[in-house]
């Protein structure tokens, strides 16, 4: 009965990834540098997502810690997490725990969720970069961010097509990530060698 409305949102999603690739791959680059930046630097990832975007942000530490096709080392990474009962908490954990060579990475769908705009200026009055993944323009967020600072903004209104192509973007980056950490893997670099 509803098979035609699933099909049309794997249809939905699929068209928004792609109409992404062109639209954030200079933003998903400029992100990687950030965090590689970061990372040999000396710093320190720390990743807070808000509303959907939590799930997404314990995704991103998990694959900075262990990996995301290819072993590694671990990075350094740290899920920022609130508790329900004290909104205020992602600001003074940020607070109590950064240092100028770290990052701030944001995952909020919209950039308007209560305390983005408070994060950002927390992490910047530690001199530390901020990389936001939003969408629909970005919010409140947005404006906030600095120039040395990072957005990549999902250009659609829908948070459901948001959140995916947040999820792709992280996979992106972390692939990005290990590449230039690691190289290009073995398969990749015998496809180029036979395609030249």
């Amino acid at each position: 009965m509803l098979v035609q409305r699933v099909q049309q949102q794997f249809i939905d999603s699929a068209d928004v990834a792609y109409q992404c690739a062109d639209a954030l791959g200079a933003a998903v680059d400029a992100a990687i540098g950030a965090i590689l930046a970061t990372i040999t630097g000396g710093g320190k990832v720390l990743v807070c997502g808000v509303g959907s975007g939590s799930a997404l942000a314990q995704l991103m530490v998990n694959h900075l810690l262990h990996g995301l096709e290819r072993d590694r080392p671990a990075l350094p990474a740290l899920l920022i997490q609130a508790d329900a009962a004290r909104p205020d908490a992602l600001a003074r954990n940020i607070a109590a725990l950064a240092l100028s060579d770290d990052m701030l990475l944001l995952l909020g769908e919209t950039g308007t969720a209560a305390g983005l705009v408070e994060l950002v200026q927390t992490a910047h009055e530690r001199d530390m970069t901020v990389l936001a993944l939003t969408g629909a323009g970005g919010g409140p967020l947005a404006r906030a961010l600095r120039d040395t600072d990072v957005q990549v903004c999902v250009p659609h209104e829908v948070p459901a097509r948001i959140l995916e192509v947040h999820h792709l973007v992280l996979h992106c980056i972390c692939d990005g990530v290990d590449a230039q950490l690691l190289g290009l893997p073995d398969a990749l670099v015998n496809e180029q060698e036979s395609s030249s």
